[in-house]
């Protein structure tokens, strides 16, 4: 695992971070330095291939908490940083990328949580508008397609939507029931299949689905 030089936590006390910028690779550090000031759109981490440098102990729990060494990292703008350099490749792994460096990070479930909805319309023309925990903004539909899964714990309907990549966004659990009130028995294809409708596109739910 590369490090950057020896410093001071950064962040600031009042981040209350945790992290010092002798425990992270270079480029990463750099990043955090810059934490809070606005930014100008997504990085391209798709089209970046640098170096493997190893694995940090950060973790994003299955509530779209993250976690540095165990502890919680507190502060907005840097969890929000990192977001936008998070990457999820062929090999199911997620990592943090920069132009020179590239480590792994652990992730419960899902990346991101949507935490907020707004719907309009019904029918194939309604549109779900749904926002992240990180501050994304996205339209369900044919880009951002809506999948759902069976929860092994208790039977129940976890949805995930896709906000970029292949990185996904759980719904939080108050949006799950606000979700049901919007399905449709209206299957395109005449299956008969339950399902939600956004932007035009029809995606159904499974048929295992227990009552929530």
């Amino acid at each position: 695992m590369h490090s950057s030089t020896p410093g001071r936590p950064l962040g600031g006390e009042a981040g209350m971070t945790g992290i010092a910028s002798r425990d992270l690779p270079a480029g990463l550090a750099a990043l955090i330095s810059r934490a809070g000031l606005s930014g100008k759109g997504k990085p391209p981490v798709d089209k970046w291939n640098p170096p493997f440098c190893g694995d940090l102990d950060i973790r994003i729990a299955r509530d779209g908490s993250w976690h540095y060494m165990g502890s919680p990292i507190r502060r907005e703008a840097l969890v929000r940083l990192f977001a936008s350099v998070l990457r999820q490749d062929d090999d199911g792994r997620h990592y943090l990328v920069t132009p020179v460096e590239k480590v792994g990070i652990t992730v419960e479930d899902a990346p991101f949580l949507a935490v907020e909805m707004d719907v309009q319309a019904d029918g194939p023309e309604q549109v779900l508008t749904l926002r992240t925990n990180v501050g994304d903004v996205i339209e369900a539909g044919p880009e951002h397609p809506l999948r759902f899964e069976i929860d092994a714990a208790n039977g129940g309907l976890k949805p995930y939507v896709l906000v970029r990549g292949r990185l996904e966004a759980l719904f939080a659990r108050p949006l799950l029931y606000e979700l049901a009130e919007h399905m449709s028995d209206t299957d395109p294809e005449g299956a008969g299949r339950c399902g939600i409708w956004s932007k035009g596109a029809f995606f159904p739910v499974p048929d295992a689905v227990s009552e929530t």
